[in-house]
């Protein structure tokens, strides 16, 4: 199956956090537990969190697909929200 127009570039490297570290925020305990958001240098955002894939998989609203190389992961709301302010409007 042809990928859509845009595609991951594993090379692209971390350029900025966007909002507050998982330290800040109080979602970590400095072991493993570092949800977290970063801007890559080709402009791409990366999100780190707990991969949930399994857990939701059959919970799927019907427009959503997770492709084989794919992983759906689930970040703290607050997380999202300090960050907010520096991500850009479409």
């Amino acid at each position: 199956m042809a990928r859509s127009s845009w595609d991951a570039d594993p090379s692209a490297s971390f350029v900025r956090r966007l909002g507050k570290s998982p330290s800040d925020l109080g979602t970590t305990n400095d072991y493993n537990d570092c949800p977290d958001i970063w801007q890559l240098d080709n402009g791409d955002i990366a999100v780190i969190g707990r991969d949930l894939t399994d857990a939701y998989r059959s919970r799927l609203p019907g427009e959503v697909r997770i492709a084989a190389d794919e992983r759906l992961v689930v970040i703290p709301g607050i997380t999202l929200s300090a960050a907010k302010p520096e991500i850009p409007d479409a």
